[in-house]
């Protein structure tokens, strides 16, 4: 069964969609607010998404643009919104296909399996050292010098896969609070403190003296490979 994330804050709808994907022998986990599904993307590693634009937390294309940052998971978007504006910016977001409700459920099935069929998006750059741990973007592993495995929260992953992606680049704070918890988060800068510490305790020898995960004061941070 091939794995696919539902995103969608409409109950009813959530339970006719995940009803009928599995019965074209999907395996479906369900969301119904961004948070959440970038948490269960982050965790349970989908290979496909299905997602509405009109979520309670966070706009749709908000999310999208978050999970890119870190994820190039198929994303299959099913909304109401229609006209070429709604669609050409869910692609630009970073949308792979695009479907307006109402829907035929055997085409949300078709459309998911035609994207799913598509090569996966290539990386710049799909393991990266990091001092003496190797990590693994695709398959969301860090393994330590002596082969050992280094265990991510979710959010953790989050924010070391958008340094990961752009090496000697500063991403401002604010860039970083709105991928990884949106836009209504840009003065959380404790979030970033308290993350950024505990991924400096888990990758940096000297956590006290990071080496690779750099803090400019004010500005925001930088992977220094």
């Amino acid at each position: 069964m091939r794995r696919v994330l539902v995103v969608d804050d409409d109950a009813p709808m959530l339970r006719v969609l995940g009803t009928a994907l599995r019965a074209y022998d999907f395996a479906v986990v369900t969301a119904s607010d961004a948070g959440t599904a970038l948490d269960l993307a982050a965790r349970r590693s989908p290979e496909a998404v299905l997602l509405d634009l009109g979520l309670p937390d966070l706009d749709g294309l908000d999310m999208l643009r978050s999970l890119r940052a870190w994820s190039s998971v198929p994303v299959l978007v099913v909304s109401g919104r229609t006209g070429i504006g709604a669609r050409v910016a869910a692609l630009d977001a970073g949308a792979d296909d695009y479907l307006t409700k109402p829907f035929a459920l055997p085409e949300v099935a078709a459309r998911l399996r035609a994207v799913l069929r598509r090569p996966a998006r290539l990386r710049e750059e799909e393991q990266v050292e990091l001092g003496p741990y190797t990590v693994d973007l695709g398959a969301y592993t860090v393994t330590g010098p002596e082969g050992g495995l280094v265990h991510l929260t979710p959010t953790e992953w989050r924010l070391l896969a958008i340094l990961l992606r752009s090496p000697d680049r500063l991403v401002t704070g604010r860039e970083l609070l709105t991928e990884v918890w949106g836009p209504q988060h840009v003065k959380r800068t404790n979030y970033l403190r308290i993350h950024m510490a505990a991924l400096r305790h888990k990758l940096e020898p000297v956590p006290a003296a990071p080496r690779h995960l750099i803090t400019e004061p004010g500005l925001g941070y930088r992977f220094q490979p």
